[in-house]
């Protein structure tokens, strides 16, 4: 490749926020178009694949029918629950259950409307929820709504009826709380214990940035919905849960049965590339902790708090075993973050061109681990982690007032 090849991506002038908002815009209508079409072509609930509407929607609405029956320990027994979706809709197939008990609140009235319903109203909400969250997260830059609309996780998020626009939208709004309104924030954060691998870095962030009151918002706000589930749900639900954590492990993440191309962990590139389960947990082990120590250095040494945003929403996909592509909408808080704060200091080479990449993989990841098996997700947000890091480093000045600060 020559110099000058190498030099349009090392700078990305091209990369336009004007190119990018209309590449958006076009996104959204191949988007709108196919969604269209695709229920359109649908039969009876089931798609073209062959794949029910919403597809791992069906295995949330399907709870929620056990729970507003009063069987809620029953959602976590995969043959029972396999037959509640059957009775939805008719499919040779089974989308398991493996959220805490706290989700519940969400299934079960979702489950008191007709399956379609229920549906449509799910993703309209939630996706509203994530569009106003991101907008604000920007900054409300110019084509903000565009650029949220249209970020490519949100064509798999949507395929899938899955719970990433829920889960990008409370991480978005908390972060846009977190300096004017703390408690807010943590308790944003603190809705995220149904899905607690997604947490995981939340901790070291805001320890690390010293968000005390966020912090403990945020632990007192999971505590609460986990005593309210098991006052509503019961003792029994916990148990069921705990007690289907084994069979998740062992079937679903260690034996593959989504398929490694689908799981974009660290734990399954590893898997994917020939390794056994004893080296998948080790480097997985290894990679999170590096993870951790990054983000917790970043919030320490720096205060640019979209710096921080970005490189802790980059890593959150690194410190899980099981993460799936659909779950990579929270890769769009990294995105606008990272956006945002070079709006204000400049990018430095192959910033933009690492955004892009970042912006790609969800929709790109699955069909390249499939067709040539190779993982993309671990090594593309690893580069970023990088790349962040060294902006860090390359301020020596803030590292000089953070020790004064800390000697006072």
């Amino acid at each position: 490749m020559s110099i000058r090849a190498i030099d349009v991506f090392r700078r990305a002038d091209w990369l336009t926020r004007e190119r990018v908002i209309a590449y958006a815009r076009i996104f959204v209508g191949v988007l709108v178009v196919a969604t269209i079409g695709w229920v359109a072509l649908s039969k009876g609930m089931i798609d073209i694949a062959g794949h029910p509407l919403g597809t791992d929607f069906l295995n949330v609405y399907a709870a929620g029918l056990l729970a507003d029956a009063g069987l809620a320990p029953d959602a976590y027994d995969w043959h029972i629950h396999g037959q509640v979706e059957a009775s939805v809709i008719a499919y040779d197939g089974y989308f398991g259950w493996h959220y805490p008990p706290m989700f519940l609140f969400l299934a079960a009235p979702l489950a008191l409307m007709p399956y379609a319903l229920a549906l449509v109203l799910y993703l309209a909400a939630t996706f509203a929820a994530y569009l106003a969250a991101m907008i604000r997260l920007s900054g409300r830059m110019t084509g903000a709504a565009w650029l949220a609309a249209g970020f490519p996780a949100v064509f798999v998020n949507l395929g899938h009826g899955q719970n990433g626009f829920l889960t990008t939208s409370l991480l978005a709004a908390g972060f846009v709380c977190v300096e004017a309104r703390p408690i807010a924030a943590g308790i944003f954060f603190g809705c995220l214990v149904y899905k607690p691998q997604f947490a995981l870095l939340l901790p070291v962030a805001l320890m690390a940035g010293g968000y005390w009151r966020t912090l403990m918002s945020a632990s007192i706000t999971a505590a609460l919905l986990s005593l309210a589930s098991l006052a509503v749900f019961g003792p029994a639900t916990w148990l069921a849960f705990f007690g289907s954590l084994e069979p998740t492990r062992t079937i679903i993440l260690e034996q593959g049965a989504t398929g490694w191309p689908k799981i974009v962990s660290v734990f399954s590139a590893v898997r994917l590339l020939g390794g056994g389960i004893d080296v998948a947990y080790a480097i997985q082990t290894c990679v999170t902790l590096v993870a951790m120590a990054i983000v917790g250095f970043v919030w320490w040494r720096s205060r640019r708090l979209w710096l921080g945003v970005g490189c802790l929403a980059l890593a959150i996909p690194l410190t899980t075993p099981y993460v799936l592509d659909y779950d990579l909408m929270v890769l769009a808080v990294g995105v606008f973050a990272l956006a945002r704060e070079n709006e204000e200091t400049g990018f430095r080479p192959w910033e933009k061109s690492l955004l892009a990449l970042v912006t790609l993989t969800p929709v790109t990841a699955r069909a390249i681990g499939t067709a040539l098996h190779v993982p993309i997700v671990p090594p593309v947000l690893m580069l970023a982690l990088v790349a962040i890091l060294m902006r860090v480093v390359a301020n020596p000045l803030e590292m000089r007032v953070r020790f004064a600060s800390l000697s006072e």
